[in-house]
């Protein structure tokens, strides 16, 4: 049996000597293993193979998640009868809420939390710059205006179902003439047409 001098090694650090007390074989092997781990981690994860990255992971999560939030409705058209039928429909109360949280996650900074405009133009008057009618919204939405001052969300969007309703949320504040809007710009369009439900 060893004796108390025999476990001490040759270091001291002011006047304490240290025991020859190395890591157990284990916990040695475990570092072992962990660094191994890492290295083959490191390759299959982030070796630039496409689908094996967390963001082709999100990705496929998040795609399960749209097809259950969107299953209901399914995917819409981008259409004008569309459009008017998420603005006013009372089966597309709950999916309004996405445009709505949608158009304050992305739009605000430009246009205003209530649209009242800012860099971009108001969205609570009459006038359009690049807007006709209900469907070019959706077209401004995901292609972008101005010459890139607008910039395109078709790629940003995980689904396509959220330009639209982001659309009627936008559609849906016109008239509301924000008090301190923006000036207007463009040129004045006719109103929306009604909703006729089917």
């Amino acid at each position: 049996m060893s004796t108390q001098n025999e476990l001490l090694s040759d270091h001291a650090y002011d006047g304490i000597q240290e025991y020859d007390n190395p890591l157990p074989g284990w916990w040695k092997w475990l570092f072992v293993l962990t660094c191994v781990f890492a290295a083959l981690y490191w390759v299959y994860f982030h070796s630039g193979v496409d689908g094996r990255g967390i963001h082709a992971e999100y990705d496929r999560h998040l795609g399960e998640v749209m097809v259950q939030r969107f299953g209901e409705i399914g995917v819409l058209e981008p259409n004008e009868q569309t459009i008017l039928k998420a603005m006013y429909d009372p089966a597309f109360e709950k999916y309004r809420k996405v445009g709505e949280a949608t158009y304050k996650t992305n739009c605000v900074q430009c246009h205003g939390i209530a649209g009242e405009g800012g860099v971009g133009p108001n969205m609570t008057d009459n006038y359009y710059k690049s807007i006709k009618g209900l469907e070019d919204i959706v077209s401004v939405i995901q292609n972008g205006a101005a010459n890139g001052a607008m910039p395109p969300w078709k790629n940003r969007f995980s689904h396509p179902n959220i330009a639209i309703l982001t659309a009627a949320y936008i559609a849906s504040l016109r008239g509301t003439n924000v008090a301190g809007g923006k000036a207007a710009e463009g040129t004045e369009i006719s109103p929306w047409p009604k909703y006729e439900a089917k």
